[in-house]
Formats: C-alpha cells, structure tokens, sequence
C-alpha cells in the first residue's frame, strides 16, 4: 500500500513542480510581494521574535525578500542546512546576499553552523511545501527533511508552509511519517488549520 502512496505523491509533485515552472518572472515576483507581505503579517499576529524560514529557489514562492527584511528589523531568522544523515543543521541567518549549495543544489546561508537543535526554540516554522490540504496534510519533495524535524522536537512551535494559491488541494495522500502542519502561508492569505498533531 505505501508504494501505491508513494507513487501517488510522485506524480502529484511531477505535476506540481511543472507547473511552477511555468510561470512567469512577473508572476514570480508578484508572488515573492505577496509572500513578505503575509509573512509579515504572521510573524507580527504570532508575535514571533524567533523563526525558522528558508530560502527560496527560483521556482518556489519567493521568501528571500522576507528573510532580508526580518533580519533587517533584528529578528532572529534560522536557515536550514541540509545533512546527509536525513537532519537538518540551521544557521542563522544576516543580511548578506551570500548563500551556498547546499546537497541537492538547494539554497542554503553561509556562517556558523548550529546544530539540528538549534530549531527548538523558534517560535515559530515557516518552511516549504509543494502542496497542502484542508486537514494541514503537507505533500514535501519526497526527502523528509522537515517531516523528521517536525517529528522529533519535544514541543513543536506552529508551523506554516508557503505554497502558490493554486497550490492548497482537497485531500493528499498521507503516509505515517507524514507530519501535518498548523497553517498556510500562499501570496494572498494566511490560512490556520487544526492539524492532527495538536
């Protein structure tokens, strides 16, 4: 049964991922406007002075303007830096347009290298998604990095995934390492939903 999810998930994310590169740079950069505007927003209602948050590649929504500015403003922001054992290290996260290439070409901050720990006391997890449903079930890229951080903290802050409108489903398919989310961040809207985790 988990290869019939799994296949399931891997032509939903083909189609996903297709359709994100279809769009246009204006598209794009309308998208990564609306994206600071609502993070902000989030960061301001949670009164968060600590997140986790990433960095964008070309085609997801653009959050490296929101990551700018939040450390501009003196927020603390952590950037993860993927591992080959499956974790995610963090670092934190300066003004410096600098980044590297993480593993699999992904993003990732240059500096100090904190440990998978270092997430645990963020008040808050923005992180990103190729698409979600109405029950918080998140759809990652199929390497389950954040859905073994997200299931290993003691005492989980809320976490909200960033994805294009198009982007919030029905129903996905959902497996047992599968870890829900408590909201949605897309360009026009923050959704919060009531995941199964809390």
């Amino acid at each position: 049964m988990s290869t019939d999810i799994e296949q399931q998930k891997r032509a939903l994310r083909a189609e996903l991922r297709e359709r994100r590169q279809l769009l246009s740079d204006s598209q794009r950069e309308a998208a990564a406007s609306g994206i600071a505007e609502q993070l902000d927003i989030l960061v301001n209602t949670r009164n968060a002075q600590s997140i986790s948050c990433f960095l964008s590649t070309t085609t997801e929504p653009g959050t490296r303007d929101f990551v700018t500015a939040a450390v501009k403003r003196g927020m603390r922001v952590l950037l993860p830096i993927t591992r080959a054992d499956g974790l995610l290290d963090w670092a934190v996260a300066d003004d410096s347009p600098q980044v590297a290439e993480g593993l699999f070409g992904l993003p990732e901050p240059q500096g100090e290298v904190l440990g998978p720990i270092a997430v645990n006391d963020v008040d808050l997890m923005i992180i990103p998604a190729a698409a979600i449903d109405s029950t918080g079930t998140r759809l990652g890229w199929g390497r389950g990095y954040f859905d073994k951080t997200i299931g290993s903290m003691e005492k989980c802050p809320p976490v909200y995934a960033v994805i294009y409108d198009s982007e919030i489903l029905d129903s996905l398919p959902r497996e047992m390492h599968d870890q829900p989310v408590d909201g949605i961040v897309t360009p026009s809207r923050i959704l919060t939903l009531s995941p199964a985790r809390h």
